[in-house]
């Protein structure tokens, strides 16, 4: 049973009866908290065939649809808005559909594939907070975009070379007396960060024993011997001098081992890999082609730019003077070579930071103006940066928040807390450490996804733990009671059925109308490319569930057949906690 179609079908039959005409768009909106019903009628359009004001309007409809509609049993007019109260009836109809549906939840295939990229580290330093609310975000909208039917490639480029990647090579080469993962006991992307902070703080300290000795500053920063060495090494690198490429393998090859290690906790992953030291000469040839064509210009030194100005931008580098690579390279070749490998996509959604706006924007109107249709196709999905009480983090000062220590924290406190409790005394020590994973990084990744992708965040750990409130936790309790629920129903025999029951009781009701709408979310958090969408929606139905929990007694019902109800009603709460919670990446338990 499709209700919104049920209901559109009879206001339609409704309005044609009463004003012999019939109106091409019904608004209709879920009834605004407060007032009594589930669905309402906007009235205001229906006045100009009704040619009476909104409020009489309202009121013939819903006497007409009271009097002879099967759906629905109450209206009040409030202005021009007509609230309906649908039936019992209705509602067990509309649940028996969904009890029967095996697929629900899922969206059928519409044929069309989509790429997703996100995560984009650069091999220098560890992921750290900012990567984890980007690799939730961008696997996330992925998955949703799966369940709305589409056909999802997820994708990395790995931004593996340039002069940050030098400045960690530099600084191992002057200070790491040989160190490796294997010597020091470090994780390898750990080891690789700890020579960037090193980098950092002996650049300083060369800059300001310069400016000391009469150097100017800007000069200063050119001439520190320990910058002259990562410029050295990153030229070197382009004219693939053997010692220097070696370096860069092996630090890379430390920085990826830890990456995996990481990913694999975070539950990512990615179909295919591309990496910026394969993509930034199919950039650059690019842009030598454009130069031909006249789309970019150089300048004396020898530089490549490109200028937007005409375009309400302005000029855009491409190409240094000395020839090497920027960013804007790197991705024109990625995008390029991306759609050459999967030519059927409908088009690329970026994951990146907001503080990369303008920079895709050029992207995609340099693609544009080379020629490629596609570039319309592209989307770049961004997000806030996530705050902490401490402020802004900064790689090189070596004050990130660490992915790794971070998600680590959260199963410790998960472990503590449910220790604390003391429910899972009789699990094993196995089963307690799935469940404090399962639960701390559920906390964690729901904690970051259900503020709306644009908007910048404060991360507090504290809060995201506990069991009350807009958290994980809470939504995987209420998965967790429900299964215990299950668990007794199933040892007193009790079989779950959908069949026909006489009355519902109003958290019922609620219950099942915020069910009916889980495909509207699905499709809407494709659409909005946020999946703060179906955060916020699991958090409604577990609200709407307990509500129900606490106002019913589920095994102190006396009418068996309200009872099997109420025992299926219990199990589809639990297929779409856990079929939504899925899609944000977080597992639910059986127990907690």
């Amino acid at each position: 049973m499709n209700l919104d179609l049920t209901l559109r079908t009879e206001i339609q039959k409704a309005v044609t009866t009463l004003f012999n005409q019939s109106i091409e768009q019904l608004q209709l909106q879920p009834t605004n908290e407060g007032f009594e019903g589930s669905h309402t009628l906007v009235c205001f359009p229906i006045t100009k065939i009704s040619k009476k004001g909104p409020e009489e309007t309202a009121r013939l409809i819903g006497e007409e649809l009271v009097k002879n509609s099967s759906v629905i049993s109450k209206y009040n007019v409030v202005k021009g808005f007509l609230n309906l109260v649908i039936a019992d009836a209705a509602w067990v109809a509309l649940f028996q559909s969904i009890y029967a549906d095996k697929n629900f939840g899922q969206l059928s295939s519409n044929g069309k594939e989509i790429m997703v990229e996100y995560s984009s580290p650069n091999t220098n330093k560890p992921l750290h907070l900012g990567h984890l609310r980007n690799n939730f975000l961008g696997w996330s909208v992925a998955e949703i975009f799966k369940a709305n039917g589409y056909h999802v490639h997820k994708v990395q480029i790995i931004n593996d070379r340039g002069i940050h990647i030098c400045k960690s090579m530099a600084a191992w080469k002057l200070f790491g007396n040989g160190e490796t993962p294997q010597s020091s006991g470090v994780k390898g992307d750990h080891l690789v960060g700890k020579y960037y902070v090193v980098f950092d703080k002996t650049y300083k300290a060369e800059i300001k024993e310069l400016i000391e000795k009469g150097v100017a500053e800007a000069d200063a920063e050119k001439q520190a011997p320990i910058m002259k060495l990562a410029v050295e090494m990153l030229q070197k690198w382009e004219a693939k001098d053997t010692e220097t490429v070696e370096l860069w393998k092996t630090m890379n090859g430390w920085v990826y081992d830890g990456f995996g290690s990481t990913y694999k906790r975070m539950g990512v992953d990615f179909e295919k890999l591309y990496y910026e030291s394969d993509t930034y000469l199919l950039g650059k040839e690019e842009v030598l082609k454009g130069v031909e064509k006249g789309i970019f210009f150089k300048k004396e030194d020898g530089s490549v730019w490109v200028d937007l100005t005409s375009d309400g931008l302005d000029q855009k580098v491409l190409l240094r003077s000395d020839g090497t690579s920027v960013y804007m390279t790197q991705d024109i070749g990625t995008a390029i070579l991306r759609f050459r490998d999967f030519p059927k996509i409908e088009g690329q959604v970026y994951t990146v930071g907001n503080e990369q706006e303008y920079h895709f924007k050029v992207l995609f109107l340099i693609l544009k103006k080379l020629g490629y249709a596609w570039a319309e196709k592209c989307y770049h999905l961004s997000y806030g940066m996530v705050d902490l009480p401490t402020g802004k983090m900064k790689s090189r000062e070596g004050t990130v928040v660490d992915a790794d220590d971070l998600m680590q924290e959260m199963v410790d406190e998960a472990a503590k807390q449910s220790q604390e409790l003391g429910k899972i005394d009789d699990m094993s020590a196995e089963e307690r450490s799935a469940l404090s994973e399962m639960v701390g990084l559920g906390a964690l990744k729901f904690f970051l996804l259900k503020v709306d992708p644009k908007k910048r965040m404060l991360f507090d750990p504290n809060e995201s733990i506990q069991l009350q409130g807009h958290t994980g936790p809470f939504i995987q309790y209420t998965h967790a009671r429900i299964k215990a629920i299950l668990r007794k129903a199933a040892s007193l025999s009790i079989t779950p059925s959908a069949e026909e029951v006489n009355s519902l009781e109003p958290a019922e009701r609620d219950a099942i109308f915020l069910i009916n709408t889980y495909h509207q979310k699905l499709q809407e958090a494709a659409r909005e490319y946020s999946p703060a969408v179906l955060s916020n929606y699991a958090y409604d139905l577990a609200k709407s569930y307990n509500q129900f929990y606490q106002a019913i007694p589920i095994f102190h019902e006396a009418d068996q057949q309200k009872l099997k109800f109420r025992i299926a009603f219990s199990e589809v709460v639990a297929d779409v906690l856990k079929s939504s919670m899925n899609l944000l990446g977080i597992q639910v338990p059986e127990r907690m």
